[in-house]
């Protein structure tokens, strides 16, 4: 015979009694504390915690940094590799890109998290567990934020390929162009750079 197991009994301590709990899922991630080797992100209203990506994952984000070093220092600017928080203006809503670029006196939420309509691009790698959100779902979240630019490079696509999105206009961008991995690929304005995606080419088994 089998014993049916009994519901846990959740009690709120003595130091968080007094609390309400969240409500939203802004306020869960707010309450959250670090969480080293996750990534968190409101991603349409569903809170998500996912795994950060493998060494290969994060070197093309690297890659990318390295090779638009020259116009970053050029203008001033700065970069990041999937170690800052955006907030979505509007909603609120935090998204951590693997790539951000953004001048040096970019508006922030917080202390930690840069506005997403003072940004100049942000870039996806897409990864086989985060296909639907970096192809289907943040280029729209992205958009409705201001943000002028996405780049999405995506090295599980048949063939590989590396996509800029551009002229956000209600939610969505309105210019798709898309080469395949190891082609040049103009980044308009306000970045006004041409990508050499070979760059990506050599590891993109690896992921």
């Amino acid at each position: 015979m089998t014993s049916r197991r009994s519901h846990a009994h959740l009690r709120p301590s003595p130091e968080t009694s007094s609390q309400p709990l969240p409500s939203t899922a802004r306020e869960l991630f707010d309450a959250l504390p670090q969480l080293p080797g996750l990534r968190t992100e409101i991603i349409n209203g569903r809170l998500i915690v996912s795994p950060v990506g493998t060494p290969e994952h994060g070197w093309l984000a690297m890659l990318l940094a390295y090779e638009l070093h020259p116009l970053i220092t050029r203008n001033g600017w700065r970069s990041y590799t999937g170690n800052v928080d955006v907030c979505i203006d509007g909603p609120r809503d935090p998204v951590e890109p693997d790539f951000v670029l953004a001048r040096v006196d970019c508006p922030r939420w917080g202390a930690r998290e840069l506005l997403s309509s003072g940004l100049l691009m942000v870039a996806e790698i897409v990864s086989p567990g985060s296909v639907i959100e970096d192809r289907d779902r943040k280029p729209d979240i992205y958009a409705s934020g201001g943000v002028p630019l996405m780049l999405l490079v995506d090295p599980v696509a048949t063939p590989a390929t590396v996509t800029v999105l551009s002229d956000p206009k209600e939610g969505a961008y309105r210019t798709s162009t898309r080469v395949e991995m190891g082609s040049h690929l103009h980044i308009p304005e306000p970045v006004d750079f041409t990508l050499d995606t070979s760059i990506f080419a050599n590891i993109q088994d690896a992921t």
